[in-house]
């Protein structure tokens, strides 16, 4: 597996660029939190840091440094706030960051669990103002909460880098408009979305199992406040559309991102639409992962009579892709997107201008692609 991500990621770190800030504070000390979940995933978060460091072999130092000095980070105290720590790809994120920061800029780390409770969150930020950190990464547990955070932190005079849930256009400018230090750092879902609907092209009857000239499809969302769920959402299906497909959706339910919920979701939906129900898209791989064990239970074959595509390129996932028992997913390169942040995270501590937004690219993993890397 290590083979399979690092392969993946050789391919995935192409960062691309926007506008301007930077900060300072205090010190505070560290000892991350745990969870069942964080247990679950460590082994494949020590196979992606390996996976990383081939990566960084390859590819160099990424464009968020470069040759800027941030030796003034050294050191540097550092609040993550992540929006749920049962979240298998935000567990990955996490643990890979807190690896990465210690290890590079020998940072004290605190990482704290919003356990999707805005209000939670807040308060978790003020405590890490309060006590005076360097700066803070900051995963939302919603992303609508971006203008009141950047604001305690503008007051407060920290830094802050958001991850994974991207803010609003507007906010972004605001960044640049007021002078706030900010940045965000993550990934076009748009581009996610796109590539699920490509993978359902590329199939050889482009997601129309019986000939009738449209995709019946159900969509199983993430949060839908969630920026990434509706670009995921929107864009698989106009990938289809701009590929020549008629589409019908027959099924649209929020899964909040949980596995057993993916699983009741397209279980209702297998029911209600019986064969009609040609593909599943899911906007993560865990609620992909749920519905690929309704499918079997309903006797449903992937491949033979119903797609099914998730995002993230978790393992697990990965493997059912090879297997041929999921038929896809995107790889969310969570290495590339943590050492970004943290980078980022470094040059605002050392005082160095930052852009407003930094992106790493997905890449489309499917059963082909899979069992190539596989066999390496």
């Amino acid at each position: 597996m290590k083979k399979i991500l690092a392969f993946m990621l050789s391919l995935a770190m192409v960062l691309s660029l926007a506008a301007c800030s930077s900060g300072t504070g205090t010190e505070t000390t560290a000892a991350p939190e745990t969870t069942a979940a964080a247990e679950e995933t460590t082994a494949a978060a020590e196979e992606t840091t390996a996976a990383a460091e081939e990566t960084t072999a390859a590819a160099g130092e990424t464009e968020a440094t470069g040759d800027v000095d941030t030796s003034a980070a050294q050191g540097m105290t550092v609040g993550v706030c992540i929006y749920k720590f049962d979240d298998n790809f935000m567990t990955l994120y996490r643990q890979e960051l807190q690896s990465y920061l210690e290890s590079e800029y020998g940072a004290n780390v605190t990482i704290v669990d919003g356990k999707g409770d805005q209000a939670e969150q807040t308060n978790q930020v003020q405590n890490f103002i309060t006590q005076g950190v360097d700066v803070l990464i900051l995963n939302l547990v919603q992303a609508s909460s971006t203008e009141v955070v950047a604001n305690m932190c503008k007051e407060a005079g920290i830094p802050a880098v958001f991850i994974n849930r991207e803010p609003d256009e507007a906010e972004i400018q605001r960044w640049t408009d007021e002078g706030i230090a900010a940045t965000y750092v993550g990934a076009d879902a748009r581009q996610s979305g796109t590539f699920q609907g490509e993978i359902i092209l590329e199939t050889e009857n482009k997601g129309d199992f019986n000939g009738d000239g449209v995709v019946s499809y159900a969509m199983i969302m993430g949060d839908p406040e969630n920026i990434d769920a509706q670009y995921r959402t929107e864009y698989s299906i106009k990938a289809l559309e701009d590929g020549g497909m008629k589409v019908e959706k027959l099924f649209e339910q929020r899964g909040d991102w949980d596995q057993t919920k993916g699983q009741e979701l397209a279980a209702n939906a297998l029911t209600q639409y019986g064969d009609k129900l040609e593909v599943i898209f899911c906007n993560n791989d865990a609620m992909a992962n749920g519905a690929k064990v309704a499918i079997e239970a309903a006797g449903r074959v992937v491949g033979e009579d119903i797609y099914l595509v998730g995002v993230d390129a978790l393992d697990e996932t990965v493997g059912y892709v090879a297997e041929g028992t999921v038929t896809g997913t995107v790889l969310n390169d969570h290495v590339g997107q943590s050492h970004t942040a943290a980078d980022v995270a470094a040059q605002m501590v050392s005082g160095q201008p930052v852009e407003t937004k930094y992106t790493v690219d997905y890449v489309k993993v499917t059963q082909d692609t899979a069992s190539e890397m596989a066999a390496e």
